[in-house]
């Protein structure tokens, strides 16, 4: 065979290429970077009514307000660029979880780099077990096989070789047998898979519901603010005069009742929860796929490698001396074979006490397996002079070889079949001795040979010890689970049964879904949960009758061909172990994995995630009642301002750590998986959750404007009676935190570890007492400290209205029908 022509690139020879090229890589969508964020950030709403109040303040002759406002702007642009770089090293964490690896020769030198940094001139080293960094066209080879059904979905192994026609490999194929270097001739997404996966970068994304809804709320809240200002602007000005005390006082209500917190919490929460299901092996490539999870209905996986362990182990022998077989099909594996059964046939070997490499044998020749006769053949000479042959593979194919009478053969395929019932994979072994002369003279076909049978051997590919957990737990949330696999019915019946998958509708095939009409294929899908000899095209279909039926549809996948199919689905799950670039590339999640237990997690993780974004667009909700009704409240009681923009500042402070890192926090609550699926079309904000946020920040309102009440009517000062209202409504947002935290009572939500939340507690106190009770920092905040039996009102009335809550919750969760 020809040798290389170099011994690979030199570094810098490799880094200028990589320099010119690009990475090994298919495109991805851009990300935010350094001026990119800053940018984003200052657009914001809060920042630019921030800097109006300060210009005002400037106007007015107060520069010491301008500047703590002005500092009060960098505090929250350092907060918001914290917030963005926080979630965009989550993304880049998920983007670095996986990183291929690639061995070839550079300098000289064997190493091994991401393959990523693989570019066109390297020499490639492979071998059994590799999966190929890029094109690359063969320049060495022995015996080099390799497994191109994710690209092709052919699942015979090709041969490559550097003398023949078919000399090329392509990336993301998978060698199975030999080895041999190869000269990369293409990367990213000039390679045969990444041409087919650059298609789908024409696929626009369109925005989920989720984010549209987002938007619009956000749109809706931020128009009723601004007419709300201006009515606000025009009634201080009609009823106090001055124009700049109008402008800042319609500035104060419009950062009060804007509620640009409900991006952020969008932003923030799929972002870290992404990152928090990638330590689960979930990674979520598409952050927005996670509000999916909780609404699917269906969820359509593979079998090897998913449910099973994708690990053979022999199971059965079936022959008239079991010992014989065992080693005779030892005899027929090829040497240091990654196939599963080659190894499960070794292990069972050595069990019975054979060495792991054959002793007393010496290997004259090999038939690999081919399309044409899938089959091992291999001959052998042992020492005592003997040649023999031996067989092993597809039980027809080692009856024709063995030349049996009809009668035989149909009495040993009835036995294969009833083994595959039983959920075995079934190959059979055959051989004999060879005459002298043929052994010196081998044929070129093994098909010439004539062969004595030995038995059959029976394959377990063992399910997952909490696949049965999983597939119940599943069930319990409402989430039926489809299996849809390319291996013989019995053998998907088998499993089916052991996970707890629904076998009453009995068994589909490849061969029926081909045969269904698109009305029929519908029909069938609402009963059959288990489909066998599948290809992808029957997956696509079987996804496409799913959705046709008004189900919300997960697909696991692991091929270039199962693209379209994950594509298809709502959700698509592609393997990360076993799967290719262009499958990871099409879908919205990858298991690092390969693990249905990961699938039902993923959906555990998802639904509470969900939970958490819910219940932090309700505390936003309820919270800015409070705070607008404050800022509104001196003008239409006919007292002075009491809520200033830098007391506004004040409460976001606690608003956005409550949301992006409090309630983010929050476990998933004990039920998650025994309520039914999210219905696809419902709002995060529907018109009852709106109406309860709106109460609830009502009731709070209605606890300060009583502690205002409180204060004016005992006389006080104008700097106590602001700094009473204000303790009411920080004790009251404080309060709605909690409230919002737990799902079953405030006793629960107290016993639930979240760290975060009593930081943002203890914080939010201490910066509160020094505002009332610090000379110099109650003068930065117009207050004055209050008498102490008037802290009781500002504290008590808070506390009353969210216990009221909680028992009006609690009585309204036991009126629930189970």
């Amino acid at each position: 065979m020809p040798a290389a022509p170099v011994p690979g690139l030199s570094s810098a020879e490799a880094a200028a290429r990589l320099q010119r090229d690009g990475p090994n890589v298919l495109p991805e969508q851009d990300r935010k970077r350094g001026w990119t964020l800053v940018a984003d950030v200052l657009r914001e709403p809060m920042l630019m009514l921030l800097t109006a109040a300060a210009a005002i303040y400037m106007l007015l002759g107060d520069p010491r307000e301008a500047v703590l406002l002005m500092a009060s702007v960098a505090l929250v642009i350092g907060l918001t660029l914290y917030q963005e770089y926080k979630s965009e090293r989550a993304l880049q964490a998920l983007r670095d979880l996986s990183s291929p690896r690639a061995r070839l020769l550079r300098d000289g030198v064997a190493t091994v780099v991401p393959s990523r940094e693989v570019v066109v001139g390297d020499l490639l080293l492979v071998g059994e077990g590799d999966r190929i960094a890029a094109d690359a066209r063969v320049l060495e080879g022995a015996e080099l096989n390799v497994d191109e059904s994710l690209l092709t979905g052919e699942s015979v192994p090709v041969a490559r070789s550097a003398d023949g026609d078919d000399n090329l490999l392509h990336a993301s194929t998978l060698v199975v047998r030999g080895r041999g270097s190869a000269q990369v001739v293409a990367t990213g997404a000039a390679t045969a898979v990444g041409r087919i996966g650059s298609t789908l970068q024409s696929i626009a994304i369109e925005r989920t519901p989720l984010q549209r809804e987002m938007r619009q709320t956000v749109a809706l809240f931020a128009t009723l603010g601004i007419a709300t200002c201006v009515a606000m602007v025009l009634l201080y000005r009609w009823l106090r005069g001055g124009w700049l005390d109008a402008f800042l006082a319609g500035i104060t209500l419009a950062m009060s009742n804007i509620p640009e917190e409900f991006p952020v919490v969008l932003t923030v929460f799929l972002a870290l929860g992404a990152w928090r299901m990638a330590r689960h092996n979930v990674l979520v490539r598409h952050a927005p796929a996670i509000e999916a999870l909780g609404s699917i209905t269906v969820l359509c996986t593979d079998k090897t490698g998913t449910l099973t362990e994708n690990r053979m182990a022999v199971a059965e022998l079936d022959g008239r001396d079991t010992r014989e077989l065992i080693e005779m099909a030892r005899l027929a594996c090829p040497p240091m074979s990654h196939d599963p059964m080659d190894r499960a046939v070794v292990d069972a070997a050595a069990k019975a006490g054979f060495a792991a490499e054959p002793q007393g044998w010496r290997r004259l020749r090999e038939y690999p397996l081919s399309s044409r006769l899938p089959a091992h053949v291999q001959v052998w000479r042992s020492d005592s002079g003997q040649p023999r042959v031996v067989a092993k593979g597809a039980p027809e194919t080692i009856v024709a070889l063995c030349r049996l009478p009809d009668s035989e053969r149909e009495a040993l395929l009835r036995q294969v079949e009833a083994m595959t019932r039983r959920g075995l994979r079934v190959l059979a072994a055959g051989g004999g001795t060879l005459p002298e002369s043929v052994a010196s003279a081998l044929p070129d076909d093994a098909a010439a040979f004539q062969l004595q049978w030995l038995g059959l051997i029976g394959f377990a590919d063992p399910l997952r010890q909490a696949v049965p957990e999983a597939v119940a737990e599943a069930r319990a949330a409402g989430v039926r689970v489809v299996m849809m696999t390319g291996d013989h019915a019995g053998t998907a019946r088998a499993i089916a049964t052991q996970a707890g998958i629904a076998t009453v509708a009995g068994v589909a095939s490849g061969g029926d879904v081909d045969g269904w009409d698109d009305a029929a294929l519908a029909r069938e899908v609402e009963s059959c949960s288990v489909f066998a000899r599948v290809r992808p095209e029957h997956k696509l279909r079987l996804v496409q009758a799913l959705k046709q039926r008004g189900e919300v549809v997960a697909m696991t996948g692991d091929g270039v061909n199962d693209a379209p199919a994950l594509l298809a689905s709502h959700v698509g799950i592609a393997m990360g172990g076993r799967g290719t670039d262009v499958a990871r590339e099409a879908a919205s999640i990858v298991l690092l994995d390969d693990n249905f237990v990961s699938v039902v997690r993923a959906i555990r993780l998802g639904r509470g995630i969900y939970d958490n974004i819910a219940k932090a667009v309700s505390y936003i909700l309820a919270v800015h009642v409070p705070i607008t009704g404050l800022a509104l409240l001196p003008l239409l009681v006919g007292t002075a301002p009491v809520l200033l923009p830098l007391h506004v500042v004040f409460l976001e402070l606690i608003i956005d750590p409550a949301c992006s890192i409090v309630l983010e926090r929050e476990p998933p609550a004990d039920d998650i998986m025994r309520r039914p699926p999210r219905a696809a079309g419902r709002r995060l904000l529907d018109r009852w959750t709106m109406l309860r946020a709106l109460a609830q920040g009502a009731l709070m309102f209605a606890t300060v404007a009583l502690t205002h009440a409180i204060a004016v009517r005992a006389g006080l000062p104008h700097a106590q009676l602001s700094a009473l209202a204000f303790i009411a409504l920080v004790a009251g947002n404080l309060l709605l935190i909690l409230l919002h935290r737990s799902g079953g009572s405030l006793w629960q939500a107290l016993r639930t570890p979240n760290s975060a939340f009593w930081i943002v507690c203890v914080a939010a106190s201490g910066v509160l007492a020094l505002a009332v009770l610090h000379p110099a920092f109650a003068s930065l905040f117009g207050f004055a400290p209050p008498p102490a039996a008037m802290l009781g009102w500002a504290i008590g009335l808070p506390l009353a209205a969210v216990a009221a809550l909680d028992i009006a919750r609690r009585h309204r969760a036991a009126r629930r029908p189970a």
